[in-house]
């Protein structure tokens, strides 16, 4: 009987230390994170002891509301942040240094180079890839027949495109050959416009985040790229004041070719079966491609008790079976190495949104939002002045001055 009891005492002491080993980690991501990692979130509580408990915020508030949270002590223990922000909250000394765990993971030289880079701060790793976008270029294979051109064959320069784009407005009415966002949506147009530039070796910024560098001779021709398929009216007019709302217009079945981001590749799938599209790389104003990286980067708010659960949570999103978790429900893999085996059975055309992480960049600065996605920022204004105005050199000058002042403000 005694025997018996000790055994007994034993198995509830067991149970309740396990209980209380238990932890619950709470995360904040933003609101149309989308399903992928609500489900790889799901599985992981499904299989471990440990919890992950998901605080949704709306996007537009998430930045602000992080910050607030740290000043009075109520951050979460980890956050799904915009990879761009991710230095300005490294350099406020709020996330924990990740560096020395991150390169002794195995497969750390395979995660998406633009989110380690943007992750990093003075030689210090604060960010990791948690998901993962790139720009694409999407052409509509049935407007291309209409037009007499190969469905099969992606355009591989801007000369191809225009000259693509003409044909498809010869189609006459409504169709119309390229479509942009330009009416200063910023976020849109770093997306899909720079890479025309990054891929004939120019930026906007120098490597360190410090100097404008606008007024390049790529810039100068990516802008005239645009202003001559506008002038040739194979841009719907409306494209002029679009501030982001009217994005996703491929889906319309009118616009023959687009810029888009490889999450639009799912998009059209599941919701537009009747779209035959193709997908291929944005050619930059050379030919040679680039491609934005966006997405977000896991972070872990400073002084947490909770980093080494927090650290397992983050290896089995990593692991092959999260990893595939993520790209079923629409999210490109984090991991170079293991990429092939995630998406097999996949879309194929995913294929290009990953090859893309290869040449995509993103900029690095403290001051992103002031500089690139205000709606009244220099970048938003410069776009739109310098593709619509009637002042070309103006919107330059304007906005390389504008932009040097905030770096500068901001040192």
């Amino acid at each position: 009987m005694f025997t018996k009891l000790m055994a007994a005492t034993a198995l509830i002491s067991a149970s309740m230390i396990s209980v209380a080993s238990a932890e619950t980690i709470s995360m904040w991501v933003r609101s149309g994170i989308g399903d992928s990692f609500k489900e790889v979130v799901k599985a992981y509580n499904a299989a471990h002891e440990n919890k992950v408990e998901l605080t949704e915020v709306p996007f537009a508030e998430l930045v602000q509301k992080y910050a607030t949270a740290i000043a009075g002590g109520q951050a979460p223990d980890a956050l799904s942040l915009d990879l761009i922000y991710t230095p300005a909250f490294a350099a406020a000394g709020q996330l924990e240094d990740l560096t020395d765990w991150a390169k002794a993971l195995p497969y750390f030289n395979s995660l998406s180079p633009s989110h380690v880079k943007l992750g990093t701060y003075e030689d210090k790793i604060y960010g990791l890839p948690l998901t993962v976008e790139t720009s694409i270029f999407a052409w509509n294979k049935d407007l291309y027949k209409k037009a007499g051109l190969d469905p099969e064959k992606a355009p591989a320069t801007w000369e191809e495109i225009t000259a693509n784009a003409e044909k498809i407005r010869g189609l006459g009415g409504d169709t119309y050959g390229f479509y942009f966002s330009g009416g200063g949506c910023g976020g849109c147009m770093i997306f899909t416009f720079t890479p025309l530039t990054w891929g004939a070796g120019a930026d906007i910024l120098s490597a360190d985040g410090k100097t404008a560098t606008l007024d390049t001779p790529q810039m100068r021709k990516a802008v005239d790229i645009y202003r001559n398929m506008i002038a040739k009216d194979l841009v719907p007019a409306g494209a002029a004041s679009d501030n982001g709302v009217n994005f996703l217009s491929f889906t319309n079945g009118k616009i023959g070719q687009q810029s888009l981001g490889a999450f639009a590749i799912g998009t059209l799938v599941t919701q537009h079966p009747e779209i035959d599209f193709g997908v291929t790389l944005i050619p930059g104003v050379d030919g040679k491609p680039s491609s934005f990286a966006g997405g977000d980067n896991f972070v872990v708010t400073k002084g947490t008790p909770k980093l080494a659960d927090v650290k397992e949570f983050l290896e089995y999103t990593y692991s092959p079976e999260g990893q595939k978790i993520m790209a079923k429900y629409g999210s490109l893999p984090t991991r170079g190495d293991i990429a092939n085996e995630v998406l097999e059975g996949l879309d194929p055309r995913l294929k290009v949104g990953l090859d893309a992480i290869a040449v995509a960049k993103t900029p690095y600065t403290l001051q992103f939002n002031d500089l690139i996605n205000s709606a009244n920022g220099p970048w938003a204004t410069f776009t739109n002045a310098a593709i619509y105005g009637d002042d070309v050199d103006g919107a330059f000058a304007d906005a390389q001055a504008e932009m040097q002042s905030i770096i500068d403000a901001g040192q």
